[in-house]
Formats: C-alpha cells, structure tokens, sequence
C-alpha cells in the first residue's frame, strides 16, 4: 500500500505543478549538473526527476479514477449517441474537452496539493510520507463530497471495515465507491439527456408510419431536428454548466 501511495503521490504532485502554473523553467537543470560534476544533492534530484517521468506514464489512469473525468466522458458519449451522431464529434474532440473541463474543475484541489505538498517537498521542509499525507488530503475530501453514503457503506461491509470517522476510511475503499457513484450520477444525466431526442425519433417514426413513407429511415428525417434542437437551447453551454456546477 506504501508502494501505491507513492505512485499516487507523485502523479498528484505532476498535475498540481499543471493546475498551479508551476514552471520547470524555474529549476536548474539536474542534467547539466551531472555532466559538470556538481555536488551528490544534484544526483539525487535527477534520480527524483527519472522516477517522476516514469511514473507519469500511470498519471493518465489516476486522473480518470480520481477525478471529474468518468463522470464528463460518460456524459458527453451520451449526447453523442442521443442525437444518432457516432463519429461527430470525433473522439479526439470529446476527450480533450473532458480532460480540459476536468482540469478546470480539479484546479482548486491541484491549487492545494501545490501549496501544501508539493512546494514544502520541493524544499525539504517536509518529508515524503508527510507530502502524501497532505496531497491526499484535499483529493479525498473531493471524493467524499460525490461519493454515495450507500456505494461508502457497500465497500465498508464488504471489506468489513470499522470506521466512525471519514478519517478512519482506507483510500482502498474510498476510491472504488467514488467510482461507481460517478457512474452512477453519469447514467442518471444521460437517461435525462435521451429523453428530449427519444421524443423527437417518436414523434418523426409516427409521422412517417402515418404517411405510409415506411421505407424511409426515421434516423434521415429526425437527426436534423436534434440538432436543431440542440442549437436552439444552446445544448453545449447547458450541459457543461451543469457538469461543473454538479461538483460544487
């Protein structure tokens, strides 16, 4: 467990030098001091810079388990599929604005990683353990706040945990009931989403039956009315409004 707080501890220290600005440009390079044969101090820090650039390659996993991500790609493939369009937008399109939008609303948790962890860490006022302890604490003060007393209690009981305090819940069981509660919440936006457009592929699919055109694919007739529909209620600024807002 040790080993996997580690691995989230550094992946989290990555996206709050991200969310807070943190510039690489202000650290001297460790590189150059290796090759001019610096003090030792210079090579332990690039061994730090090495581990922090292997493990970023299990960043992408964390960010999506630990985030808003599920919860926004979840919701924005729903619209997708409501309106019948497969490919528009494209899925380069609908995971860069998930992954922005959950930037967006991670900021302030990445904003206190950097503050309280990561910065204190950088200049050895803090030891490791102490930087996990602090980085954890603002992540899982967001996943308990959109997490489901019933998904919380369900891991409790099956790992036959005791816990009186939020405190006291091990992050092996905060997470997965962080997870299925984002699915949960995202299924739930997305049944509301189908509904308008469910009711537009009525309405064309009785229209056409009426008309004796039963040959005639309902999908033709009934996508341009989503859209239209769509961009009549300025779709896009609704939905991102209430994913965002949804995680205040």
């Amino acid at each position: 467990m040790k080993k996997i707080g580690r691995i989230l501890l550094l992946s989290f220290l990555i996206l709050a030098m991200l969310g807070a600005n943190t510039s690489f440009a202000q650290v001297e390079n460790p590189i150059s001091g290796i090759l001019e044969g610096s003090e030792p101090g210079d090579y332990v820090f690039s061994l730090r810079l090495l581990i922090i650039l292997t493990i970023l390659t299990l960043a992408p996993s964390i960010l999506i388990m630990l985030t808003s991500f599920t919860r926004i790609i979840i919701v924005l493939s729903f619209i997708r599929n409501a309106m019948g369009m497969q490919q528009t937008p494209p899925n380069q399109v609908i995971v860069g604005l998930a992954l922005f939008l959950t930037f967006f609303i991670m900021a302030p948790v990445a904003t206190e990683i950097n503050s309280t962890a990561l910065q204190p860490y950088m200049e050895e006022e803090i030891t490791f353990d102490a930087a996990l302890d602090r980085a954890m604490e603002p992540v899982r003060e967001f996943m308990f706040k959109q997490t489901r007393d019933k998904d919380l209690a369900l891991f409790l009981n099956i790992s036959e945990t005791q816990a009186e305090k939020l405190e006291e819940i091990p992050n092996h069981v905060l997470i997965p009931s962080f997870i299925i509660s984002e699915l949960k919440t995202a299924f739930q936006i997305g049944f509301v989403i189908y509904i308008p457009f469910l009711v537009i592929d009525m309405v064309v699919s009785s229209t056409l039956m009426s008309m004796g055109m039963m040959m005639l694919p309902p999908v033709i007739i009934s996508l341009p009315f989503k859209i239209l529909l769509f961009i009549l209620v300025d779709g896009w600024s609704l939905i991102v409004k209430s994913l965002v807002m949804g995680f205040n």
